[in-house]
């Protein structure tokens, strides 16, 4: 016994020892500096109660730059940091890792070797204040599969058009529910705002949550469709069971291997009250365009100016966009359903543009998706007109339609399409292929407007029709609510959401919503209109003959080799293989559940919702993007998505997931991942992936209102000390 406990006592102070020896007194120069830093760079080592600290985040913000700029690293085995090529400025620097609370923040400068002392969290509670949302999200009850088809409002209060435990989590939980504007499980969402009034219980408390805002009035609709009362009582126990002291079950794991090696950068671009959807750096054909150039982000809804900042100058601009009629609507003819318990009445989102997406072309031209005009199309879109596809399938209204900017002429230009738009990509001839389309697919040759600047001539769009006679080409075609015909094709109503040229053969693939959802390829032909063929693959949930099971696409990508990646509403990252369907891929068998071969399923990180039997994971995926060339640092053709309520970016390697998360500020949620190479000889310092702060509600994020968007730049060096 007594050798024991001079054994542990031993242990003590050897540990005294190394934190006395490695940490110095916090904030100043370090007598013998323990990592190697340059002049534009802070680094040091960050010891705990127990010795170095491994795998925490060390943060360096500051807001001398033009805009301000946050730089983030994580520790090595050894504790020890190096955050890289830093602006001349003071920086406020601390750490931040799960297990222990902020440590005391340092005034310093690049150049500095800074150690700095980790605080141990005195509790479970405190720890798990830093927890990603998805931790607290986990806790959420759902019901079970046995509640499944609903009975309605007399029976279990779940609607009779639910059928599944899967659906259920699909529409008012995961990515086409409520965590596909924003998330859920932060501290803003997981405690009932004080701000929104006093209720005799909580369900009471989240009937009004729910209409608060401009957003109020879809949250409150989704609400009802799913069955209004058991809803408002699953959130309602998941808050309570907070209130109450309950805590999430398991602590997030710290930063491994790879994960270790990166370097986050973020900078604000925008105010307050506007949120961002996507982000463009290059194109992504060619991602040497646009080299060290300006990023531009899309705000959806919320403002009619296009965000820009400059990584090389730390500034951040703005873009005016415009519409061509006046009478364009505006977001902010949608008034807030209930006073918001962080901007009350006023409606803080007032675009007309209402941009959503970005494709960037070889010249750095960005072609926006964004409204120009009403809802009711021009005449040669219509019935009547001589143009090609709207004798095929005319078109009467659509939504957003296309906005241009050149950097070398710093113009903005509206193009007008019969077809909505919504996301979009460029393939190798320069054509632009959309979704938001609806029940045809539209595209838009650059070439011929850049030349003619005739908007008529360079758009065209087709129905989807499945070739189910076989014979190899489109022929007549029943429609969607008719049997399959022998002799005929067949059309049907398969609106992409998610679109990707393949870099393999052209054909054009997409995502479906819906449940169990699809990936649909459409084969264009020698003239889409009358030529396209399409093939559709509905996600596998309960085929016994599939490998695994999951449903509701969102974003969708391929890679080099024409695999299909999309991100799922049941928690998982799955990818289609084209290659290995062991039937035919067309004629009147193939009309969805021929290839369930050609599916794989990853289970994205982290816990589960209590009870879920249809979910994978409580993480929640908005979209996806395939790293064809290594613009990370971890691999070529690497299938990343966004980690939604995990806060981070997820990457594929190898079968397993890397999570590269946002410490600081809490909250981060992304949408559109992009890709640049800045330097093609530069190494890890010569490129990256790009991404922003996406949620609707920024002001739910650590910091609250006031709080800021911002763009990121994700970096994977080859270790955690390079420079």
């Amino acid at each position: 016994m007594f050798k024991r406990m001079y054994v542990q006592l031993a242990v003590v102070a050897f540990a005294v020892i190394m934190v006395l020896s490695l940490a110095g007194v916090q904030g100043q120069v370090a007598p013998q500096a323990a990592v190697a830093i340059d002049n534009d760079d802070i680094g040091g080592v960050v010891t705990g109660p127990r010795g170095p600290e491994a795998g925490v985040w060390v943060i360096a913000e500051t807001r001398e730059t033009p805009t301000r700029l946050i730089k983030i690293a994580v520790t090595d085995d050894r504790g020890r940091y190096v955050i890289p090529d830093l602006p001349k400025a003071t920086y406020d620097v601390w750490a931040r890792g799960y297990g222990l609370v902020d440590s005391t923040k340092v005034k310093a400068a690049p150049g500095k070797a800074v150690n700095l002392t980790a605080a141990a969290a005195p509790g479970t509670r405190a720890a798990a204040e830093y927890y990603p949302a998805q931790y607290w999200f986990s806790l959420l009850q759902v019901p079970p599969p046995r509640d499944f088809p609903g009975t309605g409002a007399t029976g279990n209060g779940i609607s009779e058009s639910i059928r599944s435990q899967g659906e259920w989590i699909r529409n008012v939980v995961n990515t086409d529910g409520c965590t596909g504007c924003h998330q859920l499980g932060n501290r803003a969402t997981r405690e009932i705002p004080e701000a929104l009034g006093s209720f005799p219980n909580s369900i009471a408390a989240w009937d009004r949550r729910i209409q608060s805002g401009q957003a109020g009035g879809g949250m409150n609709s989704r609400f009802t469709q799913v069955g209004r009362q058991r809803a408002l009582q699953m959130y309602a126990d998941w808050t309570d069971r907070i209130a109450g002291g309950e805590l999430p079950a398991v602590q997030p794991p710290r930063p491994q291997g790879k994960e270790r090696n990166v370097v986050i950068t973020m900078w604000d671009w925008a105010d307050p009250k506007v949120y961002l959807h996507d982000e463009i750096a290059s194109d992504k054909r060619n991602p040497t365009v646009n080299a060290n150039g300006p990023i531009y982000g899309a705000l959806e809804a919320a403002a009619d100016y296009v965000p820009v900042v400059d990584p090389v100058r730390n500034t951040a601009s703005q873009i005016k966009l415009t519409v061509r009629d006046p009478k364009t609507p505006s977001e902010g003819e949608t008034k807030p359903a209930k006073p918001s318990p962080y901007w009350g009445d006023e409606a803080i989102w007032t675009s007309q543009a209402n941009a959503h997406s970005f494709s960037m072309d070889r010249e750095g031209r960005v072609w926006i998706a964004a409204r120009v005009r009403q809802n009711q199309t021009q005449a040669f879109c219509r019935e009547g007109s001589d143009h090609p596809s709207a004798k095929v399938f005319p078109i009467t209204q659509s939504g957003r339609q296309i906005q241009l900017y050149d950097p070398k002429t710093k113009q903005v230009t509206t193009v007008d399409t019969c077809f909505g738009t919504h996301h979009l990509n460029l393939d190798n001839n320069d054509t632009l292929w959309f979704s938001g389309s609806g029940v045809v697919e539209g595209w838009f040759n650059t070439k011929v407007y850049l030349e003619t600047k005739d908007e008529a001539k360079a758009q065209g769009w087709t129905p989807f029709v499945l070739d189910t006679n076989g014979n190899g080409k489109r022929d007549a075609y029943v429609e969607p609510d008719q049997p399959v015909d022998p002799t005929k094709d067949k059309r049907i109503n398969a609106p992409f959401y998610g679109v990707a040229p393949s870099p393999v053969d052209g054909a054009i693939w997409g995502s479906t919503l819906g449940m169990p959802g699809a990936l649909v390829r459409l084969v264009p032909g020698s003239n889409p209109t009358s030529t396209a063929l399409a093939e559709i693959y509905e996600v596998p949930f309960n085929d016994p003959k599939a490998s695994g099971k999951g449903f509701a696409p969102r974003g969708m990508d391929v890679d080099g080799n024409d695999v299909v990646w999309t991100v799922l509403s049941s928690g998982q990252l799955a990818s289609f293989d084209r290659r290995k369907c062991k039937g035919p891929l067309n004629g009147p068998t193939a009309t969805g559940k021929h290839c369930p071969e050609g599916w794989a399923f990853f289970a994205l990180p982290g816990p589960n919702y209590k009870g879920a039997v249809d979910s994978a994971s409580a993480d929640s995926a908005y979209y996806n993007f395939v790293d064809r060339v290594d613009m990370l640092g971890v691999g070529k053709n690497v299938a990343l998505a966004t980690g939604n309520e995990s806060e981070a970016l997820l990457a594929l390697v190898d079968g397993k997931f890397m999570s590269f998360r946002i410490p600081y500020p809490m909250g981060f949620y992304a949408k559109g991942i992009d890709g640049r190479i800045d330097s093609p000889n530069g190494g890890w310092k010569g490129k990256g992936v790009w991404t922003t702060f996406a949620t609707r509600a920024p002001f739910h994020v650590e910091g609250g209102k006031g709080t800021t968007s911002k763009i990121i730049k994700f970096q994977v060096r080859p270790d955690p000390l390079a420079k």
